[in-house]
């Protein structure tokens, strides 16, 4: 089916990156018909990095992260309204009090929701999360409010950014996380052990390799008391801990909900023609790297699978693969980091540029002797050189090794730029 020939209605649902982003997409692509944008908070859409950073720090308001060129969209904003089902065979949208919105054409994009860390208190104003405006504005009068420090609770890139903007408020900051290092699973040992050391000499006061063991509220704050036995009084705690697809909704729908929404290559949601899904939630087969389904949890994916799935919708069946280069960045203590491709699929590390010491380093992630993935520290310029190897070399289409090949990646020195087989990410085989 192609939409761009009638007068039809498209219904996108989420007021997330991706679900702007599509229904920018098909204003630009032409489409004329009625387009309808629901969205379960009550605000219109904003810049949702800013919330662990610019809002946080008190350097921006609402209103200033409220992005510009909404009224002139043309679309129907349906804000306050959280999507209550699905029923594709109808093309019917269900919103709260019975509600039905029929669809020619429909973008899911909801996006996921936090992750629950049981036995935490979600109750007490004091335990928050950090997925949405009003979260911000509540945190950020829990951070500055009362005594003792702020307990972060995940050492994830949110709860990264979250502790150096709160060292940048000479607020006291306890980070707890599972792992042995900051950001280990994702960029490897070496670059892990550099993000510790970061936060260390920043002030961060650490707890790795253990967990909560159980909260404990008081009219002054709340106690946190740790597997290795500490007691911690804090103002108030982060639960930083990932997020789950917000796909709650869609149960019953029909579509195919396995870690997110199954899609095929095109972002149409297995079984249905007339939908396409964005963002987080989708779980797509991003053919640049094989033919895994896979879900990316990024702001840039986001806003071009946002383009990508409206494109899509309007082109139907003969639409093209989404084949992204994933990429992101994070911005703490001053320092720059940057990714691009998929370092989760990668079995060894190379350094690729820099000192031995990790300032100005690009390091890049092989999987079977061909590079997927590379990172940066403080190396904008080094980031951008290895970002175009490696699109040049996984763009679809390449060749690729058979399995067992370990030869140096392609536009490597034949030096192999120092390998660090195994060593460097602490990974054992392929994820």
């Amino acid at each position: 089916m192609a939409l761009t020939g009638r007068a039809e209605r498209i219904v996108v649902v989420g007021t997330g990156p991706a679900g702007l982003n599509a229904a920018e997409r098909l204003r630009e692509q032409g489409f004329s018909g009625e387009l309808l944008v629901v969205g379960e908070e009550p605000r219109l859409p904003y810049h949702r990095p800013a919330l662990a950073q610019q809002l946080l720090l008190g350097q921006a308001g609402p209103e200033e992260l409220t992005l510009p060129g909404l009224p002139e969209l043309d679309v129907v904003w349906r804000l306050g309204s959280r999507a209550a089902a699905l029923d594709v065979d109808r093309r019917l949208l269900l919103l709260p009090r019975g509600e039905e919105l029929r669809y020619d054409g429909l973008v899911v994009a909801t996006g996921s929701q936090a992750r629950h860390l049981p036995g935490a208190p979600r109750h007490d104003r004091r335990v928050q999360v950090l997925r949405t405006m009003s979260d911000g504005l509540a945190l950020h009068r829990n951070v500055t409010t009362g005594s003792g420090p702020v307990v972060i609770v995940g050492g994830g890139f949110l709860g990264c950014e979250l502790a150096a903007s709160l060292r940048a408020m000479d607020i006291p900051v306890l980070l707890v996380d599972r792992g042995g290092d900051l950001l280990g699973d994702v960029l490897g040992e070496r670059m892990g052990a550099a993000v510790t050391r970061l936060h260390r000499d920043a002030g961060v006061r650490l707890a790795l390799g253990v967990t909560v063991w159980r909260f404990a509220p008081y009219p002054g704050g709340i106690a946190v008391q740790l597997t290795d036995g500490q007691l911690v009084s804090a103002r108030c705690v982060v639960l930083a801990v990932g997020a789950v697809p917000a796909s709650y909704w869609l149960r019953g729908s029909g579509l195919v909900l396995e870690d997110g929404v199954l899609c095929e290559a095109t972002c149409h949601a297995v079984g249905a023609r007339d939908v396409v899904v964005a963002g987080d939630l989708a779980r797509w087969p991003n053919l640049r790297f094989d033919e895994v389904p896979r879900r990316v949890e990024h702001w840039i994916n986001a806003v071009e699978m946002g383009r990508a799935a409206a494109d899509s919708l309007l082109a139907g069946p003969g639409a093209r693969p989404f084949t992204p280069l994933p990429r992101f960045w994070s911005a703490q203590h001053g320092v720059r980091i940057q990714a691009a491709g998929a370092p989760a699929l990668a079995g060894d590390t190379i350094a690729l540029a820099g000192a031995r010491s990790l300032g100005h380093q690009v390091c890049g992630y092989v999987r079977r002797g061909w590079l997927v993935g590379v990172a940066a520290w403080d190396s904008p310029r080094g980031m951008r050189q290895w970002t175009a190897e490696l699109d040049r070399q996984s763009a679809v289409g390449s060749p690729r090794p058979s399995p067992g090949e370990t030869e140096t990646p392609r536009g490597m020195p034949p030096d192999g730029g120092r390998s660090r087989r195994g060593r460097w990410c602490g990974r054992r085989g392929e994820r």
